[in-house]
């Protein structure tokens, strides 16, 4: 199978080498606007060869879309314009908007939104890893919309990238991922500010931080240019989610004004649950 990959980084070049590697894919084309990450890609030997867009999806038999999300909305219906009978996917972190925007579109049925839930908080072509999915879970989006042969194959991939599938309606995945991942993010890039606000000194932060630490501000290294399209694409959900975090930390500062360290215990337990779900 010839693969064709949108957008060399993190997400792109980590799904090239896995199905290189497993033997899904016999050669892998690059598309990327930027030149400096194609000649990465392929002296890392993440791809095969680049092209320009057109003459990639002709060569192809699957097009991945691997860019971030703002740029998506431009790019997929360019992509559809071009397939015959080739297999679409996008591997964004929201879906709803995009879904939208090509849902009266004539090649609709060749297209599936995806979402591979993996990465790391680097970026570009050298970020890329193997084993980057082993044993986490992907999203497919109103799989009923697309056609049953190319929903199979998207699958087929998946598993052999050893990821877990799991089906959900558009609107839905966007709301969870708010409640999971883009909270997740927008706490850690708020301590990262808050430590570097109150703490002047650099040398202090590197000589005191923990693992702790250094594990919780960790998504605050992740791209502004991939995150802020994400928020913005789903601003209704991740304010809702956004505003009951506010509420949990509020609850804290009230708390330790008042010194009730009391029900501080009691909260510190209530937020324990949370290993018996990621455990179970």
């Amino acid at each position: 199978m010839t693969i064709t990959i949108i957008g060399i980084g993190l997400i792109g070049g980590s799904i090239a080498i896995s199905l290189k590697e497993n033997g899904f894919a016999a050669r892998i084309i690059g598309v990327d606007q930027s030149q400096e990450n194609l000649d990465k890609a392929v002296r890392r030997r993440l791809i095969d060869e680049d092209m320009d867009l057109g003459s990639a999806i002709n060569e192809s038999d699957l097009i991945i879309i691997s860019i971030p999300v703002n740029a998506m909305l431009q790019v997929l219906p360019k992509v559809l314009d071009l397939v015959e009978n080739q297999v679409v996917i996008d591997v964004g972190s929201t879906k709803a908007e995009l879904m939208e925007s090509v849902k009266n579109h004539p090649k609709r049925k060749q297209y599936i939104g995806t979402h591979p839930m993996a990465g790391t908080e680097h970026s570009g072509p050298e970020a890329a890893i193997p084993n980057l999915f082993n044993n986490k879970t992907t999203v497919i989006c109103d799989a009923e919309q697309s056609k049953n042969d190319a929903v199979e194959l998207v699958e087929k991939m998946y598993n052999s990238l050893e990821m877990r599938v799991l089906y959900m309606d558009a609107k839905s995945h966007d709301m969870h991922t708010a409640y999971i991942s883009h909270i997740s993010h927008i706490s850690s890039f708020a301590l990262a500010l808050t430590v570097l606000e109150k703490e002047k000194d650099e040398k202090t932060i590197l000589d005191l931080a923990s693992s702790g630490f250094s594990s919780t501000v960790r998504l605050a290294k992740s791209s502004a240019n991939m995150w802020v399209p994400v928020f913005q694409q789903n601003r209704d959900n991740v304010l809702d989610v956004l505003d009951e975090h506010i509420n949990s930390l509020s609850k804290f500062r009230t708390l330790l004004i008042k010194k009730d360290f009391d029900k501080i215990h009691e909260l510190i337990e209530q937020s324990n649950d949370i290993k018996r779900i990621l455990n179970s």
